[in-house]
């Protein structure tokens, strides 16, 4: 389609700034981002959509534009709901370069102009096949009568001849065909999900071509709001999500379009309309997380009442409040569970609480059930570095306490482990935490600690994918209370009066240094960087803190110790 198209639709709402003598550019997608340099997910042709989020003055404008020129982008538009107006910094860079530049009103979504943009671009280059993927836009936008991304699967058989399945990061089944037979094996599907993460955090271009005994499939990721688009590799951007996030904030989150075919030998048309079903996938996906929204906010406030010790009466009344969301028509006030996770980057990232958080949603759901439904009963918050999961479980009867009820650590991981620890190979790791059930208010600030320490039990065994039950906490967080006072002071000066003493004389910080080291599950790089020490001033802390006490903190038994101690000072 032509730029100047754009102008003719007064839906857009959009304004132009610049460029009268450019209109006839063609348009071959579209992007949306707020990067200073988004020019690694440009492919040439894009008009680019932004908030202006990247401006923090005007000498940010020349910078941006060049690259964008350099990019060879069709086009910018600029919204106003951030500024109110487009800076005139931006208009003279736009001018000065022969980019088109136009004002997006506050009123209008770039999601509305994406969504136009898409369907003519595609309508120009797919010719009939346009057609279908229309009939599946209108299905998916119907409202639940429509059937969601099931009925779009149905319509690839049917128009395409195409069998096709959505699977979640961990090769549950979200979708797919009805009455397909032979079904996809929870083997193969852990195998798909598998290759899905490993090829997605090496930046492998999609599709992912995968043969699976004498069978081969095509892998396209379905991508949400604020993710890189999809390029298909004639370099068209189709897919008008935003870019600009690390692929690792997402890759354990994304679904997966599986589709039994090798799409190695398609023709760009076939290429162009399954990155665009893929998008309207992604709309349900977008659909499904809202709908989260209630849940994780109740579990969000829970988890700041405990945290911050607020009385058992408060947390109980929004514990009252979030029974009924997650377990409707319940009679009786359920027990609780919590699960701690985290996911934990090589390189120290410490900020993965989201990416732990929708991960954990996916964990928790029935590896064996499709669809959302299991999902709307749990709710999951996040902290900075890691995910909370507030686990409603049936009351049990009168006879049990609720320690054999609800989730199982190791049960937790048996169908996630493979493919998890496939995408993670080599840059991450995966540690979980479950605490036994609770009846009350009261009981659940221990469950949270609880979990939290079976979590660091977990994180101090090898693998990328570890988790830890409240059961394996008996020999020695839950017998603290029952050490004499005598025994445990005697324990805590042998190890830790020497690292005091020298703290007090050179103020050297050995003390919270060894406490952000157990925190860090050991991790020299993650450390330092909460410590905001280089790597080598922080082996020099640990070598004085060794050296003090003639320990050794590259043991287990030694860094259990240090911990006891810690936790009983």
């Amino acid at each position: 389609m032509r730029l100047r198209a754009l102008l003719d639709t007064d839906a857009l709402g959009l304004k132009l700034l610049g460029g009268e003598d450019e209109l006839d550019r063609t348009v071959r997608g579209v992007m949306t981002t707020d990067l200073r340099d988004p020019s690694r997910y440009l492919s040439g042709g894009e008009l680019v959509l932004t908030g202006l989020a990247w401006r923090r003055d005007a000498a940010d404008s020349e910078p941006f534009v060049r690259l964008l020129v350099q990019a060879q982008v069709a086009a910018l538009a600029a919204g106003e709901a951030e500024l109110g107006s487009v800076p005139e910094d931006l208009v003279v860079a736009c001018a000065r370069h022969r980019l088109p530049l136009f004002a997006v009103h506050e009123s209008v979504a770039f999601a509305t102009i994406t969504e136009h943009v898409v369907r003519q671009v595609s309508g120009e280059r797919a010719g009939d096949l346009a057609a279908v993927v229309d009939r599946h836009r209108r299905m998916m936008t119907s409202g639940p009568a429509g059937g969601g991304p099931d009925v779009v699967l149905d319509l690839l058989g049917s128009d395409l001849d195409l069998r096709a399945w959505v699977l979640s990061p961990t090769g549950r089944q979200v979708a797919g065909p009805k009455d397909a037979e032979p079904a996809l094996t929870a083997g193969v599907r852990a195998e798909l999900a598998a290759e899905h993460l490993a090829a997605t955090r090496t930046g492998r271009r999609a599709p992912h071509r995968v043969t699976v005994g004498s069978t081969t499939y095509s892998l396209f990721p379905v991508r949400g709001r604020g993710q890189p688009p999809v390029t298909p590799p004639g370099g068209r951007a189709l897919q008008g999500a935003g870019a600009g996030r690390d692929v690792r904030e997402t890759v354990l989150s994304d679904w997966l379009l599986v589709v039994e075919a090798d799409a190695g030998d398609w023709a760009e048309e076939r290429l162009d309309l399954l990155y665009g079903v893929t998008q309207l996938i992604a709309v349900e996906r977008d659909r499904r997380d809202a709908a989260r929204t209630v849940r994780r906010r109740l579990a969000q406030e829970v988890l700041e009442l405990v945290q911050t010790g607020a009385a058992p009466a408060e947390i109980a009344a929004r514990l009252r409040v979030a029974a009924p969301v997650l377990l409707p028509g319940l009679g009786a006030a359920p027990h609780w569970q919590v699960v701690v996770a985290r996911v934990e980057w090589e390189d120290g990232d410490e900020q993965t609480g989201r990416v732990a958080q929708t991960l954990l949603e996916e964990m928790l759901v029935d590896p064996h059930a499709t669809g959302p439904e299991q999902s709307d009963r749990i709710a999951v918050a996040h902290t900075g570095e890691e995910a909370v999961a507030l686990v409603p479980l049936p009351a049990v009867s009168s006879e049990h306490d609720g320690s054999e009820a609800g989730v199982l650590a190791e049960t937790l991981l048996g169908s996630v482990r493979e493919p998890l620890s496939a995408g993670l190979d080599g840059d991450g790791r995966v540690t979980l935490g479950v605490s036994a059930a609770v009846h009350s208010a009261e009981g659940l600030r221990g469950a949270l600690e609880e979990a939290r320490h079976a979590r660091r039990v977990a994180a101090a065994r090898p693998g990328r994918v570890c988790a830890a039950g409240h059961q394996e906490l008996a020999s020695h967080v839950l017998l603290l209370p029952f050490v004499p006072d005598d025994v445990r002071r005697a324990f805590t000066a042998r190890l830790l009066d020497p690292l005091r003493d020298y703290d007090r004389r050179h103020r050297a910080e050995l003390i919270p240094t060894l406490e952000a080291f157990l925190d860090s599950d050991g991790s020299w790089t993650r450390c330092a960087n909460r410590l905001h020490l280089h790597v080598n001033t922080l082996r020099y802390r640990v070598g004085r803190i060794e050296q003090l006490t003639g320990r050794d903190l590259s043991r287990l038994e030694d860094k259990l110790d240090f911990f006891l101690a810690l936790r009983m000072s």
